[in-house]
């Protein structure tokens, strides 16, 4: 069977990143309404518990190995540690000083860590087409959300800590794709990976939640439980083994334009359920942030 050239993607490839660009473009929201009464620590453990038995039962159903020698546990872990943990945890505290458009901002530098770590971990190189790409999407971003970047850098210590926090989450998350995208993490199947590291990562919030902030507690409200009903099922389970396909077959670089077209679906969604009115700035941030996709995604593929 003949392959594609190396700059075209397989649509299965496309169709899973589109369908977790989409999903995630509306968690930002979704997070947001998560913090209030429950310690972030035991919401991320509530998700994370609900993702990991969704796999267990997609695994059962679909005939699935779930079982992973030593090698592939200590992988799983150190995913857990940097993805489940280390990211989800410093996301939601962010999220509790600055507005999420603003965390959503930060995190599209996810391609920068994804880039570099890809490039010295795994050899992966970096394409002239694909920086050129990256930096006019930035550039849109810079004018898509530009004043509330202003008006965040102007709210004093809290924000100064919460802008901190999700630049170190960008960090951790980089870790966990390349993980992910290493020799060992393509050659395992994504549901027992993504299965276990979920629960380790969820026992990780719990045993963190309980040192944090005492016995865990639960918000009854309809909201908060349709919130992390569908953050775990859909933000988490159904997202992340198919982010785990992209990454293998588009390497963490090109996987990471995710994180730049999901804050433009947030400020979409915004305009719908929240009257967010787009200025000619943000219009043309949001232009260019297409375009730099189109430029980066039409780069060669990485080899592996």
């Amino acid at each position: 069977m003949t392959r594609p050239p190396s700059g075209v993607l397989p649509g299965r490839v496309m169709l899973a990143f589109i369908i977790v660009t989409l999903i995630w473009g509306s968690t930002w929201l979704v997070i947001r309404g998560q913090l209030g009464t429950v310690d972030p620590a035991w919401s991320i453990c509530y998700r994370f518990l609900i993702a990991a038995a969704a796999m267990f039962v997609y695994g059962a159903f679909a005939r699935s190995p779930m079982r992973l020698d030593r090698a592939g546990i200590r992988l799983v872990s150190l995913i857990a540690l940097t993805q489940f943990f280390l990211n989800y945890t410093l996301v939601y505290h962010a999220e509790a000083r600055v507005t999420s458009g603003v965390v959503a901002m930060i995190f599209a530098l996810l391609i920068v860590p994804n880039a570099l770590l890809a490039r010295f971990f795994l050899g992966m190189p970096i394409s002239g087409r694909f920086a050129l790409g990256s930096i006019v999407s930035l550039v849109g971003l810079g004018f898509l959300f530009g004043h509330e970047v202003v008006h965040a850098a102007s709210g004093g210590g809290p924000v100064a800590l919460g802008i901190g926090m999700a630049l170190v989450s960008v960090l951790a998350c980089g870790c966990a794709n390349v993980l992910q995208a290493s020799r060992l993490g393509r050659t395992l199947s994504p549901v027992p990976v993504m299965a276990w590291s979920m629960l380790i990562g969820s026992a990780m919030n719990a045993l963190f939640g309980f040192v944090a902030a005492g016995a865990p507690t639960i918000d009854l409200d309809p909201s908060y439980l349709a919130g992390i009903v569908y953050l775990g099922l859909f933000g988490s389970a159904v997202t992340f083994p198919l982010y785990y396909l992209v990454i293998r077959e588009m390497g963490p670089a090109r996987a990471a334009y995710s994180s730049v077209l999901t804050p433009v679906i947030a400020m979409g969604l915004s305009t719908l359920f929240e009257g967010y009115r787009w200025s000619l700035a943000a219009a043309f941030g949001a232009l260019l942030v297409l375009i730099g996709l189109l430029v980066a995604l039409s780069a060669r593929k990485p080899a592996a």
